[in-house]
């Protein structure tokens, strides 16, 4: 494989463009709760193309995109349509107008497919992407639409962060939800129609989402969300295309969205915060402590009932139970909570009164 060919390169910056928009803006559509979106969206732009071509006859990208826009943007305002109208829930409306759309769409490749015209050959190729078709002529588009979603983001970051958390006060601070939505919505539009020529009409929607998912796992911060989830989407695309075309007879569109899900399998593990690995860590350690506590807790209803902890009568009481493991004696040791002589252990001051802070806290909270 030769990183310095044309192609190449063309292709791995489009790719890596394509998924830090994607990534970016696509972190709204998680945190809005609607994922679902991006897959109706593309599927709603499938029409678009092919009416787009019914009436140009050409396969110009730019001429098509343009029609797959329009469709896209007509499919979301008809599920905002339906949202607001009507009392079904957006979920209901999101598959109702994917399907609506992408049989429509189908019915027209059929229909275009069957036409005696040699020049509808290759828009098949919008349902599941050829990123080897990318002229710098795309990247460049991407780019700016980069660029200008950039600014736009910096222009509204308020009104988008405010929108996202509490629509309710940003109507009380007088800004103009409707506008904002749309706004923000209409830019999720546009980058998926700029990814359907390299990713394809189905996977689209994995190439929005998958980023933004798993750059959710490691912050709290939208702004730390957004830029990671660039990052992961710019990364998801120059390995796919490396792993691609280090490859014979691999789709680059589908390798660009498996390295995207393996960014998310591995933020979903490792993430510190939340990831399943971690968590588990931290299950198993509050578990050891509350196994401690136990144990404390024991050692003080006994000790607490005689003048002397160290007598040997209350060591003998202790000593009696045999419910603590070497283990959890061990630990205590550690924090000298007890002290251990041959087979013998005993309560120390200090773990006297750790325990007897527990004891209290504990009755305070059942009270």
């Amino acid at each position: 494989m030769d990183f310095t060919d044309y192609t190449f390169q063309v292709i791995a910056i489009g790719t890596a463009i394509l998924g830090a928009v994607c990534g970016m803006l696509g972190s709204f559509a998680v945190l809005r709760k609607q994922s679902l979106l991006g897959d109706a969206i593309s599927h709603a732009a499938l029409p678009g193309i092919a009416i787009a071509f019914l009436i140009t006859g050409t396969k110009d990208s730019n001429i098509l995109l343009l029609g797959a826009l329009v469709s896209g943007l007509v499919g979301t305002f008809w599920i905002r349509g339906i949202i607001t109208k009507t009392h079904l829930k957006s979920d209901t409306a999101l598959g109702l107008i994917l399907s609506l759309f992408f049989g429509f769409g189908m019915l027209l490749l059929t229909f275009i497919q069957k036409q005696p015209n040699a020049n509808q050959a290759g828009l098949d190729k919008y349902l599941f992407g050829q990123a080897a078709t990318l002229l710098i002529e795309d990247v460049w588009l991407m780019a700016i639409v980069t660029c200008i979603c950039l600014i736009v983001l910096l222009l509204f970051w308020k009104e988008f962060k405010l929108l996202l958390f509490d629509s309710d006060y940003t109507k009380t601070l007088g800004f103009n939800v409707k506008f904002i939505d749309i706004l923000i919505t209409s830019f999720i539009v546009l980058a998926i129609v700029l990814g359907l020529q390299t990713v394809g009409v189905v996977l689209m929607s994995a190439m929005l989402l998958a980023p933004a998912a798993a750059a959710r796992q490691w912050t709290n911060s939208l702004g730390t969300m957004v830029f990671l989830a660039a990052i992961f989407g710019a990364f998801s695309g120059v390995f796919g295309t490396v792993i691609s075309a280090s490859q014979n007879n691999l789709s680059t569109g589908p390798v660009i969205v498996i390295v995207a899900g393996v960014f998310v399998i591995f933020s979903f593990i490792f993430s510190p915060s939340r990831g399943l690995l971690f968590k588990q860590i931290r299950f198993m350690k509050n578990r050891r402590d509350l196994e401690l506590h136990k144990t404390l807790a024991f050692m003080y209803g006994i000790a607490e009932t005689h003048q002397n902890i160290s007598h040997p009568h209350t060591i003998k009481l202790l000593n009696h139970f045999q419910g603590f493991t070497k283990k959890t004696l061990k630990a205590l040791e550690e924090k000298n909570y007890i002290t251990i002589s041959g087979t013998e252990w005993s309560l120390t001051q200090e773990g006297f009164k750790t325990a007897s802070n527990l004891y209290n806290q504990q009755s305070n909270n059942d009270e």
